[in-house]
């Protein structure tokens, strides 16, 4: 008899004494407890944080976008009494509270846009859900503690739509891109090619120049040498005619007088004895 008039109430325990199915005492703090035996009843609850994980379910946003939205809560017994009095255990709990978050969650998500699901403004909404669901919560004695989106999806019709627009966009930018880098390119192979002709010109006219100095140079030389030593002079500028005309195959037709035959004569020819530039 004693064994059934005592019991142990742990620390995450919570529950109600019931005489005849009223309720007669609340016990929510952990240790040795008694009841009388027959006529009196110990119901259990929970006292940690439970959690509820309803199924997805369709969302209409404010743009007439339609949503699949999964959610879950975390949630507490705050008053056991209260609990037993109007949903009596964890399945009418769990069927009330979700009730109670898909008619919060429709109306904020029938109040946005669906861009708003996808940018910062998630929280934001999801804290107005919260506060809304706690509010009509508490008439259960339960206490949510916050309602959080797992996941956002497109109904698999509307996703099709949407990852096709989102093809066409991505192509198109990419088409931009590249219609701006293959213009670049052009720019940069025409500032190449100007900056070459530029560089080209610059190094025709230094070469000209420094011929131009070269030729000066050497007609300075053939001058001074014609000036010291006519013969030798003569000689030498007949050799280089000669190098430039005869070749291998090289026929000319001559007079017997030609200027240009008097060095080809036998050494005892015309010109005996050619001095060099330095004799006197």
């Amino acid at each position: 008899m004693l064994a059934q008039s005592a019991f142990i109430m742990s620390e995450g325990e919570q529950g109600i004494v019931l005489q005849f199915g009223k309720s007669i005492r609340t016990v929510k703090e952990p240790g040795l407890y008694f009841k009388y035996p027959l006529i009196q009843d110990l119901t259990v609850f929970d006292k940690r944080i439970l959690v509820a994980e309803p199924r997805p379910a369709e969302y209409i946003t404010l743009d007439k976008k339609r949503l699949t939205v999964d959610t879950v809560s975390r949630w507490k017994i705050d008053d056991p009494l209260v609990f037993y009095q109007t949903v009596q255990n964890y399945q009418g709990a769990i069927a009330r509270l979700n009730d109670k978050i898909f008619a919060r969650l429709r109306q904020e998500i029938a109040n946005h846009n669906f861009k708003d699901f996808i940018r910062e403004d998630r929280e934001r909404i999801m804290n107005q859900v919260t506060k809304g669901t706690a509010e009509m919560a508490g008439r259960f004695g339960i206490s949510v503690l916050d309602v959080r989106i797992k996941r956002v999806d497109l109904p698999e019709e509307v996703q099709n739509s949407v990852f096709a627009r989102m093809k066409a966009e991505r192509e198109r930018i990419a088409k931009r891109y590249r219609a701006e880098g293959e213009e670049k390119a052009r720019e940069i192979r025409a500032n190449a090619n100007k900056e070459k002709e530029i560089i080209m010109a610059e190094a025709y006219r230094q070469s000209e120049v420094l011929r131009g100095e070269g030729d000066a140079e050497a007609t300075a030389i053939y001058a001074g040498a014609y000036g010291k030593n006519e013969d030798f002079y003569s000689f030498v500028r007949h050799l280089e005619v000669y190098k430039k005309i005869f070749g291998a195959e090289t026929s000319l037709m001559l007079r017997p007088d030609s200027e240009l035959l008097k060095f080809l004569e036998s050494p005892g020819g015309v010109i005996k004895h050619v001095p060099s530039p330095g004799s006197k």
